[in-house]
């Protein structure tokens, strides 16, 4: 029997891995899109031609129901939310409905809407952040949760429904709880995805200087490839429990700063400046995840060492940057796109 997977959030970072990973094992993938008048699919390009799109938002349940009678999943990751946590400082309410209410709608509908015969799995993308601030060393399943972030509030409140389900309803829930999980299909507005593109910038002349705003932040960071496959190997385990999935080591903002520009040639001392709107009104110092648990229990491990992962994220801005780069004017009848030689009107100067 083909399984059958829908994936909401499938078109951001991690939900794009996934939907590889999951048609590469011969799944039947539903990717969950919100109706835009601007198609963001990018992210997709390699398999989107072999999945089906269903419209739906984790804001309205109607929509929910529809997309899963539409194709009765056998498994569901939820990934869906709004995942950035500076931006949730200043859209509170909004982050709660969609990354907190949005996945107790999920859920709800999955009890609601799946014949019990088929014993529907779903996995909740829980994050890091809703650690806070804690004098562990490292954080593990067991670590207390006590988050400072309106986005780790929310990742919270649907953790906790998460086990609401599980307990009460005997649904298949199991929550990853993922370190910062990073690639060359990161946000542009995430810091790491900020470094390189702005680098990337510097060194073909379309910016000079890279803003950040908190250096001495040290996360745990890994590929997000590697937490795709994490949550597919908690959904073949035998029960719903929470996985941790961290590298297990720890990196400044800085740190990961000054292994992009070395990489890029770039000295990173001449280019970079700290800005006070760039820090969020409360940040956490350090997060290091002990994913033991999940590698002796399901055998998974990080597949993509941090040297690695800041190196591919800078090769791909480096490349996307070189060819979008101007062509220099050479007078009267030149093929510069753009008058007068500036930037094309699609090419920020540096990130917003």
């Amino acid at each position: 029997m083909i399984r059958r997977a829908l994936v909401t959030g499938c078109n951001g970072q991690m939900g794009s891995y996934l939907c590889e990973l999951l048609l590469a094992k011969g799944y039947n993938v539903y990717g969950l899109v919100r109706r835009t008048s601007t198609p963001n699919l990018w992210r997709l390009q390699t398999c989107v031609a072999k999945m089906t799109l269903l419209e739906a938002d984790v804001l309205d349940e109607a929509s929910l129901r529809k997309a899963m009678i539409a194709c009765h999943p056998h498994e569901v990751y939820h990934l869906a939310s709004q995942s950035h946590v500076g931006l949730s400082f200043t859209e509170a309410e909004y982050t709660v409905q969609a990354t907190g209410l949005g996945a107790a709608r999920l859920f709800e509908t999955v009890r609601r809407c799946t014949p019990l015969s088929l014993g529907t799995r779903i996995y909740q993308a829980s994050s890091s952040e809703q650690f806070g601030v804690n004098d562990q060393a490292w954080q593990d399943e067991q670590t207390p949760m006590r988050p400072v972030s309106p986005y780790g509030f929310a990742k919270l409140l649907a953790h906790q429904f998460a086990h609401l389900y599980r307990e009460s309803y005997g649904v298949f829930v199991a929550c990853g709880i993922a370190f910062n999980h990073e690639s060359p299909r990161r946000g542009e507005d995430f810091v790491t995805r900020k470094i390189t593109k702005t680098l990337a910038a510097i060194v073909t002349g379309q910016a000079t200087t890279l803003t950040l705003g908190n250096l001495a932040a040290q996360r745990d960071w890994l590929h997000a490839k590697d937490v795709a496959q994490g949550a597919w190997q908690s959904l073949q385990a035998p029960a719903p429990e929470d996985w941790v999935f961290a590298s297990g080591e720890t990196h400044s903002v800085e740190e990961f700063a000054q292994r992009a520009a070395r990489h890029a040639g770039v000295a990173l001392a001449t280019v970079l400046l700290q800005e006070a709107h760039c820090l969020r009104p409360v940040d956490i110092p350090r997060l290091c995840g002990n994913a033991t648990k999940a590698r002796t229990t399901l055998g998974w491990q990080p597949t993509v060492a941090f040297d690695e992962l800041v190196k591919e994220m800078m090769d791909a801005d480096l490349a996307e940057a070189r060819s979008r780069r101007p062509v220099p004017s050479e007078g009267p009848g030149s093929a510069n796109p753009v008058p007068g030689g500036g930037l094309p009107a699609d090419v920020p100067e540096g990130p917003a």
